[in-house]
């Protein structure tokens, strides 16, 4: 039921999308989950197609120093919706067929990409233990704000202290999170 409620918004940005920049509005990558197994994730498309290509002239601008990922603020690969699908993190919504899949769970570390994996080292490599989610403990507290290690310490204390409980209260605070919007970029 809920699906197709969701249905007719999902048409309406996809057409949005497509209008803004050329390109299939859904954007497929693949991430690493639980058990290092590789899965497709199922995003909105927020950046122009060629935005991968273009990654390798952009790492020196990276925000993030100190690890593996990259982020930036005023990423120029970012389209105009896509700032606005970003801010709300509306782009995440066709995760929640990974979800359906068992590829993903709603609550769990972000879902990494593979040349992020083999960076990783015997105790990030922990992360891996449990399905990746669409919220976690890096979006509560900052989200792209964060640094590499805070975001690792944080996937690593939900692997370790797991619970019906911190999922609930993770979903509850993603929904401020997202009303906030700190850190979506």
């Amino acid at each position: 039921v809920s699906f197709v409620v969701v249905l007719p918004f999902l048409v309406l940005i996809a057409i949005a999308i497509r209008i803004d920049s050329p390109g299939a509005p859904v954007f497929r990558q693949t991430r690493v989950g639980q058990g290092a197994r590789d899965f497709t994730v199922f995003k909105l498309r927020t950046m122009y197609v060629d935005s991968e290509h273009r990654l390798e002239s952009l790492r020196e601008l990276n925000d993030v120093a100190d690890g593996p990922l990259f982020k930036m603020r005023e990423d120029p690969r970012v389209t105009r919706v896509g700032r606005l699908l970003r801010r709300w993190s509306i782009d995440e919504v066709p995760q929640l067929w990974n979800v359906v899949r068992g590829d993903m769970a709603l609550v769990g570390p972000r879902p990494p990409l593979p040349d992020e994996v083999s960076q990783y080292d015997r105790e990030v490599a922990r992360r891996l233990l449990v399905r990746p989610g669409i919220t976690g403990l890096w979006q509560v507290s900052g989200r792209s704000n964060l640094s590499w290690k805070d975001s690792v310490r944080l996937d690593l204390y939900y692997v370790e202290n797991w619970s019906l409980a911190l999922d609930a209260m993770i979903v509850w605070k993603t929904i401020f999170a997202v009303v906030k919007r700190q850190g979506a970029y």
